[in-house]
């Protein structure tokens, strides 16, 4: 009895650890890194728009020709239509961040499925753009936040390089913590502003975006949005024999 009480138990961890893990698959297929061996990065920036960090953030990588992918809190869309506009006139890719960043897992069905709507909407509303790319706040999701972000059209992107920068890190330690962790296909995770607060202080992941993308150049790596990544992904599963 008592061994299966522990095989229970650690199967419950495992559950409960696969409902946040940003690379788990358990409860649904998602993309969280591009095809091995490529040399391709992904840049993706959560919570925003957050003024002015997000239009800084901009600057930088307009600076280093680089496009990234912006996950959009749709509340914070509402209060910045304008920051909205600007990211995707400069090329890059806005995702669904929920209107509200709950932790999914603990919500309805329908109250899941109405942040979504509702953060599509308000993106829609700031820059015409119809999303079609989501992530889970905190990355939390069971399999019926997967499924309704199916039926609603959107794939469900985690990532596999995170920075912790919304620990507030110094932006020498939010840049080692990506490059002790990169690799071909990685998708690095940032942060553009903060779920918790509007204006949410994000001078140090400016900076070291600035260093990482240069960084990173050197090495021979090339900065890519997740779309991009994924139909590279996809090319190169069909050319496994």
């Amino acid at each position: 009895m008592l061994a299966f009480a522990v095989i229970g138990g650690a199967a419950c961890v495992a559950a409960g650890y696969q409902t946040m893990s940003p690379t788990g698959q358990w409860y649904g297929r998602t993309f969280a890194g591009g095809a091995k061996g490529s040399r391709q990065l992904a840049l993706t920036f959560d919570d925003g728009p957050n003024d002015p960090y997000t239009g800084q953030l901009l600057s930088i990588l307009a600076k280093h020709n680089v496009r990234a992918t912006f996950f959009v809190i749709g509340n914070f869309a509402k209060r910045h239509p304008e920051i909205v506009r600007q990211t995707a006139q400069a090329g890059h890719v806005l995702g669904n961040h929920t209107l509200t960043h709950p932790l999914l897992i603990f919500r309805s069905e329908k109250e899941i499925a109405g942040e979504l709507r509702d953060c599509q909407a308000a993106v829609a509303d700031a820059a015409g753009a119809h999303l079609n790319l989501f992530r889970p706040p905190f990355g939390g999701r069971r399999p019926a936040v997967l499924r309704i972000a199916r039926k609603l059209g959107f794939k469900t992107i985690m990532w596999n390089v995170p920075s912790y920068d919304w620990k507030a890190l110094p932006a020498a330690q939010i840049e080692r913590n990506v490059a002790r962790r990169l690799r071909g296909g990685g998708v690095i995770l940032l942060h553009d502003g903060s779920h918790q607060q509007v204006n949410a202080d994000r001078t140090q992941t400016v900076l070291a975006t600035d260093r990482l993308i240069g960084r990173c150049k050197n090495e021979g790596f090339e900065f890519v949005t997740i779309p991009e990544m994924m139909s590279e992904s996809r090319e190169a599963a069909l050319a496994r024999p």
